[in-house]
C-alpha cells in the first residue's frame, strides 16, 4: 500500500532522489513500512530534507567534539585515512580542501555528504531517524563515517565502516 506526502508525493517502501546543496549532490533515500509511518514523521522527514545544510553542519560540529576522545569511531576513521602511508595518501591531501592548521578538522570540514538514509517510522527520541553518510576522496577510499540522528537532530551514534 502506498502512502501520499505533500513534499515525497507517492512513496511504497522506498522513495529516492538526488538533493543538491552547496556544491554536494546526495542521494536521500526514504524507506517507510506500510501502517509504520505518521504523517507527522514524513513532515519531520521534509523538513529535514529542506534543512539539510543546516544539519550537515550540525553533524560536522559533532564530529569535531569527538576529537578528544581516542577511542571514538572519528578518530579510527582519521586515524586510518590520514595515515601518511596509505596507499592514496594523495587522493585524500587532494580532498582535503581547507589549511587551518588542524589536519583532522580540516578533514571532517572536507568530508563530502553521500547518502541520506530516512527512517520515519523512527520518530521517538534516541532512535535512528536518519543517516548521514560521510567520506573523504569517496572515489578513491571505502571508509566511511555514519551518524544517526533523531527527530530531534541530536547525533545518537556514529560509527565507522571501512
Amino acid at each position: 500500500m502506498a502512502i501520499e506526502h505533500d513534499y515525497f508525493g507517492v512513496i511504497g517502501e522506498y522513495w529516492a532522489e538526488m538533493i543538491e546543496f552547496g556544491d554536494q549532490r546526495v542521494e536521500v533515500v526514504l524507506e517507510a513500512e506500510d501502517g509504520m509511518v505518521t504523517s507527522a514523521s514524513l513532515d519531520a522527514a521534509a523538513v529535514l530534507v529542506g534543512e539539510l545544510e543546516l544539519v550537515d553542519e550540525d553533524v560536522r560540529s559533532a564530529f569535531v567534539g569527538q576529537l578528544d576522545s581516542g577511542s571514538s569511531p572519528v578518530m579510527r576513521f582519521l586515524d586510518v585515512l590520514l595515515d601518511a602511508d596509505l596507499e592514496q595518501a594523495d587522493e585524500i591531501d587532494g580532498a582535503i580542501g581547507r589549511d587551518s592548521g588542524d589536519r583532522q578538522v580540516d578533514a571532517l570540514r572536507s568530508l563530502s555528504l553521500l547518502r541520506v538514509d530516512l527512517r520515519p517510522e523512527a520518530d521517538g527520541d534516541g532512535e535512528p531517524f536518519a543517516e548521514f553518510e560521510y567520506a573523504l576522496a569517496p572515489d578513491d577510499t571505502d571508509e566511511r563515517l555514519i551518524a544517526a540522528i533523531d527527530v530531534g537532530r541530536a547525533v545518537v551514534d556514529v560509527r565507522f565502516e571501512g
